[in-house]
């Protein structure tokens, strides 16, 4: 799901389903959500190729193991309206199959994985509101953990973005690592990982998602971070920005490499110019805040990535949501400072990946595994440290942010 409009529509069309193993990650400005939906005869689509190669939609597999076939779902909810999610979590009325510690009355120990800061801050709020417990994952293992994840087990999930070209790129889930991933949320984690369970917090910098949402607010008034994206898509970012050409007359400064369109001061601009806020245009200033924030997390990745040698960038988090002028100017910074050597990539479900990963987590307590299905091809991989493995492969019908179809193996 992409907008909080459409959760009306997810109910709806899952009315038909079993709702299970549900995950979240709650974060400064935005809570995230991953869970599997379970298919019942009435789901059946004859037409789907997996479907229609098994007998039923929950049965055991060879080793007796329950199986369930569905699908992973995403949502999101903006922390400050978190009453929102709790009320969708209740209209679902989620049936939490293997989510009972077996040391204890199940009636009294229904848990939720969790990660983010939220996963503390709001447990109690979980309990009084829903009777369940947050049982808390590590955010930057979940991080490490979903994003494996996906770029081990789900084909065309990493792309390429430059100059309006998107070309997805071939992982081989054997040749992965080491690799920087950069987390924009709230803030900016930059994580080298190394393998499975093998990663450092090597940067970050608090200029972030959070800092385009709360200056954008306080700059243009807008009321979302949707609405402050869909301004800076029709803004002019140099009526604000300072050039290089601004400052020599039209021309270049081609003796250090600078074309006469390169920023040489965002917002610059304003300090000359005889005007006030309510002088400028909102379309203007949010394509400026958005240019500022994304080239200075391109330039400070790509510097990680060379201090450590890394030729892999991947860039996650809300902030991006697949915004074709925020992901390219991250690839015209990456490409501009690493003189083309270095690309920027990005995940088509960039924003969940610490759900994915606490999602995963399950697997230590009462999951033996996941498939994700397309035709019958699999990839091993080891999704958490429990060093257990989990088979997963690429449903083509996942889009961004979409759903994936698979299969859950109970204990």
């Amino acid at each position: 799901m992409d907008r909080l409009a459409d959760v009306s529509n997810l109910r709806s069309s899952q009315s038909q389903t079993q709702i299970s193993h549900l995950a979240l990650d709650i974060g400064g400005s935005l809570i995230k959500l991953v869970y599997f939906c379970r298919y019942d005869d009435s789901c059946r689509d004859d037409g789907d190729e997996l479907r229609s190669q098994n007998d039923s939609l929950c049965s055991k597999s060879d080793n007796s193991q329950p199986v369930l076939e569905g699908r992973l779902h995403f949502a999101k909810f903006e922390t400050s309206k978190i009453n929102d999610c709790l009320d969708f979590l209740h209209s679902m009325k989620l049936c939490l199959d293997g989510s009972h510690d077996g040391t204890a009355p199940p009636s009294n120990k229904i848990f939720i994985k969790a990660t983010g800061g939220g996963a503390y801050k709001f447990a109690d709020l979980f309990k009084e509101k829903l009777g369940v417990s947050l049982d808390k994952e590590d955010e930057m293992e979940c991080l490490v953990t979903g994003a494996n994840f996906l770029l081990k087990a789900v084909h065309q999930e990493a792309f390429t973005y430059l100059d309006g070209q998107k070309e997805f790129v071939q992982i081989d889930p054997n040749d992965l690592y080491p690799y920087l991933l950069v987390n924009i949320g709230s803030g900016v984690s930059m994580i080298k990982v190394d393998g499975d369970g093998k990663f450092e917090r090597v940067s970050g910098t608090s200029l972030g998602g959070g800092t385009f949402w709360g200056l954008g607010r306080l700059l243009t008034k807008c009321k979302n971070f949707d609405e402050l994206l869909e301004l800076s898509h029709r803004g002019n970012n140099r009526i604000v920005d300072m050039l290089v050409g601004d400052i020599y007359g039209g021309t270049d400064y081609a003796k250090i490499g600078l074309s006469s369109t390169t920023i040489a001061s965002s917002f610059g601009k304003a300090i000359s110019d005889s005007k006030e806020l309510e002088d400028y245009e909102p379309e203007d200033v949010s394509r400026s805040l958005l240019r500022m924030i994304s080239n200075n997390i391109g330039q400070i990745s790509y510097l990680n990535a060379l201090r450590f040698g890394l030729k892999r960038i991947f860039f996650a988090g809300f902030f991006i949501r697949g915004h074709a002028y925020t992901m390219d100017t991250i690839s015209v910074a990456v490409n501009f400072w690493s003189k083309g050597e270095a690309k920027a990539m990005f995940l088509r479900h960039e924003g969940f990946l610490g759900a994915l990963g606490a999602f995963m987590s399950y697997e230590k307590q009462c999951l033996d595994g996941l498939t994700v299905h397309k035709m019958q091809q699999k990839f091993p991989i080891s999704a958490s440290s429990a060093g257990d493995n989990i088979y997963c492969s690429l449903n083509s019908n996942s889009d961004e942010n979409g759903s994936i179809e698979c299969t859950v193996y109970g204990t």
